[in-house]
């Protein structure tokens, strides 16, 4: 290579290095419609043997968000990648569809080809949890863009649904019921006021406070949790008629975004572990439920609508899936949410 590129900051060889070492984590992900290898100008995805009826693609696109100032803050880049995956995919999942392939995207100040290999081990475990396979991405290095040690992901996800099994909320009517899925924690929204409250409060990331099993930094890297076995096993057996996937603006954002015009629910506090993480931001934070619910999953990462007759049918299913479903609340004639 010119040794002025590498002068101006880009090590094209470290991206040589770095590729090497994510091989082996693509090679998991590995689907047998996937077509080549690693390395190719484009990745490439056979689709001829699905069966659906009329077939339709799904696609999503998503990042991390400021939770990668933590990952620089702790040196622990081996989850985030998990997130990367887990936010785009958990959005095409919540429409019915299944994933089929990913793409990631890291830009960095500097490639350093253990962090890489890191990153791309995560995104790697993402897409084994989603079914989906990791069939190409970009990995580029900017000096003068990104400080040395600091980096962005980004992916992107493709799903593949049958028209006719599309979620889309329509059929959502009064008196439906809401099962939700427990989080894992945080998720990957809401770190903006995360990071705020742990810099105001000079918290130690490195501390298992009292209520934490963990050290705080552990406890808020915790990656997001994936639904799609839980999905696709609710699906088989049920017609679900609506998916929320909570992320940011919390309960208040998401929950009625799957809603018919004119419609709401009533949803019912005490029924769901909620983190003790969420209680240690709240307190830390003087930040009230309202605060909270606004902002974060308190403990629910997705919630499902499913007619009322179907509710044992549908918990039997995802308790299957190895889920811990509640009943959480239904459907009114009355627009908002109402906590009860």
């Amino acid at each position: 290579m010119s040794d002025h590129y590498k002068q101006s900051g880009v090590d094209v060889e470290a991206g040589y290095r770095a590729v090497d070492l994510m091989k082996k984590h693509v090679a998991r992900t590995s689907r047998p419609e996937v077509i080549g290898g690693i390395g190719a100008f484009a990745g490439l995805f056979d689709i001829s043997s699905f069966s659906y009826q009329h077939p339709v693609l799904v696609t999503g696109t998503d990042g991390v968000g400021t939770k990668l100032k933590l990952a620089f803050l702790m040196n622990r880049h081996d989850t985030i990648g998990v997130d990367a995956v887990a936010m785009c995919v958990n959005d095409i999942i919540a429409q019915g569809a299944d994933p089929l392939l990913f793409l990631d995207y890291i830009a960095c100040g500097k490639n350093e080809p253990d962090k890489i290999e890191q990153i791309v081990k995560g995104i790697a475990d993402g897409c084994e949890a989603s079914g989906c396979a990791l069939v190409g991405g970009e990995t580029a290095e900017m000096p003068g863009v990104y400080d040395e040690q600091e980096y962005d992901v980004a992916g992107f996800v493709v799903g593949m649904a049958d028209k006719a099994g599309l979620i889309t909320g329509e059929h959502i009517e009064a008196g439906d019921c809401l099962i939700g899925l427990p989080s894992s924690g945080v998720h990957s929204n809401g770190f903006s006021l995360v990071r705020r409250v742990v810099a105001e409060r000079e918290l130690d990331l490195n501390t298992t406070y009292p209520g934490l099993d963990h050290p705080l930094g552990e406890v808020l890297l915790t990656p997001t949790k994936i639904y799609t076995k839980a999905i696709q096993a609710v699906k088989q057996a049920v017609t679900v008629k609506g998916i929320s996937h909570i992320t940011g603006g919390g309960f208040e954002e998401n929950i009625p975004r799957v809603l018919p015009e004119g419609l709401g629910v009533q949803l019912h506090r005490g029924v769901w572990s909620i983190p003790a993480i969420f209680q240690f931001l709240m307190d830390h934070g003087k930040l009230t439920e309202d605060d909270m619910y606004g902002v974060f999953n308190m403990g629910i990462g997705m919630s499902l609508v499913v007619a009322q007759d179907d509710v044992d049918t549908a918990l039997s299913a995802l308790q299957a899936a190895g889920e811990e479903p509640v009943v959480m609340g239904h459907v009114t004639e009355n627009q908002g949410i109402q906590w009860l």
